[in-house]
């Protein structure tokens, strides 16, 4: 057990009998009432997005977690099979469950949140920038670069990705995961 003075970004929490990740959190002081703490909340084990607000010093119920290292390996009719670099174990993750499962490829090093109590994963996490190949795209412009004009480029997982025009089919370009938006071109 814990109290709302040891809520941190990134806490899994239970409410209700669902977890919930922490996204965002505050405080409210008012001169005659209690100071009062707020949180939205992200559902780990549903869709649900809620904001939570609590006496300061109630207590709150964190859910231990384990972070590990896991490898991309295939996806099939059950869901996305991953494997443990430690032992080799592999384990399989509902689709719902991964940030954002349209940048992964086979391979990919993820980080996976798996709760201690029943060692199961609650979250799939792909690193905050990754490197993809453009595998079609409009052909380009040379010198475009002032305008911040964009177009649909598919990248190698079959994901559309909005580039600027400057970019061409074949080039590596550097994505971030959690918005999906084109970050840089990449030089080989």
């Amino acid at each position: 057990m814990a109290t709302t003075s040891d809520i941190s970004r990134g806490m899994i929490i239970k409410v209700d009998g669902s977890l919930y990740k922490i996204v965002e959190f505050g405080e409210n002081k008012t001169a005659r009432a209690a100071a009062k703490v707020w949180a939205k909340l992200k559902g780990v084990d549903n869709a649900r997005s809620v904001e939570i607000t609590w006496n300061s010093g109630e207590t709150i119920y964190p859910v231990r977690v384990e972070r590990k290292d896991f490898q991309f390996l295939y996806k099939d009719d059950t869901g996305y099979n991953f494997m443990n670099n430690e032992t080799f174990e592999q384990i399989v993750v509902q689709e719902a469950l991964i940030d954002a499962p349209q940048f992964l490829k086979d391979g990919a090093e993820v980080s996976v949140l798996l709760n201690t109590e029943t060692e199961l994963p609650m979250t799939v996490e792909l690193p905050d920038k990754i490197v993809m190949l453009v595998t079609y795209s409009e052909p380009g412009m040379k010198g475009d670069t002032a305008t911040r004009t964009l177009k649909a480029a598919t990248i190698e997982t079959g994901a559309t990705v909005m580039v600027p025009l400057f970019v061409n089919e074949g080039e590596l370009i550097r994505i971030n995961t959690k918005t999906g938006d084109y970050v840089e071109r990449v030089k080989e």
